[in-house]
């Protein structure tokens, strides 16, 4: 996988990466429109905003692979830990273990910050995604909840 390179995000990568926002707000079944997008690009590009991050670009400059993430404490630990928000491969893309490689990029990040641990959320039936995810991490036993802050 050399003609791979993983690396942050450069201003002219928008177009790609947002067709690939696009295809992960497809999968989740997620409202993505140009607010929502440009709100999260610009995250992306603040130095100063917590979310981060690191793309998949082919030779040629093609965004083929995302992963946004930031950090998070961990209070019963004393430590801190990343949190692995969005991860998603082109599908022309998957089976070349791009998924691998951004996942291993965002640990090594996260080992020069000294964080604990690497978690992530994954949807039931996310099936290829959790393959990948066995393959490379421990499933745990933690159950998600979520509450609607929007409605009362």
């Amino acid at each position: 996988m050399d003609d791979i390179a993983i690396a942050p995000p450069r201003a002219e990568d928008y177009a790609n990466w947002r067709r690939l926002y696009e295809g992960y707000a497809a999968f989740y079944k997620s409202p993505m429109d140009d607010a929502i997008a440009g709100r999260v690009w610009g995250w992306l590009l603040d130095p100063q905003h917590p979310l981060e991050a690191l793309v998949a670009r082919t030779a040629a400059g093609r965004v083929v692979g995302l992963a946004h993430f930031r950090a998070m404490p961990r209070p019963l630990s004393g430590s801190m830990a990343g949190f692995l928000d969005d991860l998603f491969v082109d599908p022309d893309w998957r089976g070349r273990r791009v998924a691998d490689r951004l996942i291993a990029a965002v640990a090594v990040l996260g080992r020069k910050r000294q964080w604990t641990r690497l978690r992530w959320i994954t949807a039931d039936d996310n099936y290829r995604g959790r393959a990948v995810y066995d393959r490379v991490a421990k499933r745990t036993m933690w159950i998600t909840y979520e509450m609607d802050l929007a409605t009362p």
